[in-house]
Order: C-alpha cells, then structure tokens, then sequence
C-alpha cells in the first residue's frame, strides 16, 4: 500500500494501519502520527519520544520527575507526590514552608487540578490554627511545640 492508501484505510486498531500511522479509533480511519505540539487523544497518535499529554504530543518526560505521568505517590521521586493537573496524574513536588497549601472541599477545580501536601515537617495551617474550611490563607508551616 502506498501512504496515500494508509492514509485513508479502515481501521480498528493500531496495527491495521502502516509505519507512521496510528488509527483514529473515533473515525475509523488510519491518520499520520503527530509531531511535538500537535493535537491527540492518547500516545499511539504521536511520533516516537512524545506522549499525549494534556491533549497535545509533548516530549517525554523521564518516569519519577516533575511533570512524569504516575499513578502513586511511590511513581515520583523524593519530596514528590501523584496528582491530578489538567485532569492528568503527574509527579508534583510536595509544598515548602510559607506556600499556598489551600484546597477546597470539593468541585470542578479540585478534580481537575491537584497540589501536593506539604513537605516532610511541615503541616498545612490557617493563620489561626482554627479549622475554618472556606478561609484560603492557608499555608505550609513547621507544627507549634
């Protein structure tokens, strides 16, 4: 088959289409992969040494670093944790001392993106040590004795 020929083939999965090409499972077609900042919906659309993150072919990132898809905390490296941003789960570093660590009840914007507790010492506090869920200044500090 000539590429011209892929390019329009019926597809239900990856391997009916050739080198180069992916299958468009939403259309049933075979589509040429992706290169770095194009659109796609998952990692078989993008050219080799990309992933499919946040919508877009973006360049690896090395398993364990900031920024590296996870699905545990045991993923990331050292004062990192697994959390949602953008609706994907990605290594994030724990919050330092004197850092937002507000985080609403529930909602949109808590599903969607997520922060990581504070780092190892450190607990999460209100300017006035007194739970109040809807005060925002709440931030990283090291514990009263």
């Amino acid at each position: 088959m000539s590429r011209l020929e892929f390019f329009f083939a019926v597809c239900d999965q990856d391997r009916a289409c050739g080198r180069g090409f992916s299958c468009d499972r939403h259309f049933g077609l075979c589509v040429p992969l992706r290169g770095e900042g194009h659109y796609c919906r998952r990692d078989a659309q993008c050219v080799r040494g990309l992933s499919c993150m946040f919508g877009k072919c973006h360049r690896s990132i090395p398993n364990g670093q900031e920024g590296a898809r996870c699905k545990v905390d045991r993923d990331c490296g050292a004062s990192m944790c697994c959390a949602r941003h953008h609706g994907e789960q990605v290594c994030k570093r724990r919050l330092l001392r004197g850092e937002s660590c507000y985080v609403p009840d529930g909602g949109l914007a808590f599903s969607i993106n997520q922060i990581c507790p504070c780092d190892e010492g450190l607990l999460c506090r209100g300017n006035n040590f007194i739970y109040q869920p809807e005060e925002p200044n709440w931030t990283c500090q090291v514990p009263k004795q």
